[in-house]
């Protein structure tokens, strides 16, 4: 199963597959990338196993990461997803999760809103889920003030793999 591909002003959002993965092990050395979301670069096998964990996603969940390429050019811009992930998060996330990253040569320029803002646009609309959440790490506050502007408020303060993590809700 494949995915819908999502269009915007700027961005081409597309099923995560086989064919971006040089795109993500190059994303997954950017240190701005990672910086937030695992602190370090991932090794080669470590993206590919991340790639056939989206994969899945679609195919068995019919919903997960998209690749947003700027649509002018086809540059990897970095990746949005609605997950269930089954996180080992305290507390436990029981929604649908909203997940994205943006590589560092794309900070700044209202990318990151424009992918996400199109990923639940098309959660509300296909999922009808009456309400999404995300984890958040104290120290992303570039992340921290996008979700605000989407209507994600807090609701409480948990530990990820033994870090505190924000959880945000959005309530339709």
């Amino acid at each position: 199963m494949s995915g819908p591909v999502l269009k915007t002003e700027r961005l081409t959002l597309t099923p995560v597959t086989v064919a971006d993965y040089d795109d993500l092990c190059a994303q997954w050395r950017d240190e701005a990338f990672t910086r937030h979301i695992t602190g370090r670069a991932l090794s080669a096998e470590e993206v590919w196993f991340r790639v056939l964990r989206d994969i899945g996603h679609w195919a068995n969940l019919g919903h997960g990461n998209w690749a947003m390429r700027l649509t002018g050019t086809g540059a990897y811009v970095g990746s949005v997803g609605v997950l269930d992930y089954h996180r080992d998060v305290t507390p436990p996330m029981d929604a649908p999760e909203l997940g994205w990253g943006i590589g560092g040569a794309f900070h700044g320029q209202g990318l990151a809103s424009e992918g996400v803002s199109a990923a639940l646009a098309w959660a509300d609309t296909v999922l009808k889920a009456p309400r999404t959440v995300c984890m958040i790490g104290p120290a992303n506050l570039a992340s921290l003030k996008l979700a605000g502007r989407l209507g994600f408020v807090r609701y409480a303060d948990g530990t990820y793999h033994g870090e505190p993590t924000i959880l945000l809700e959005r309530v339709i």
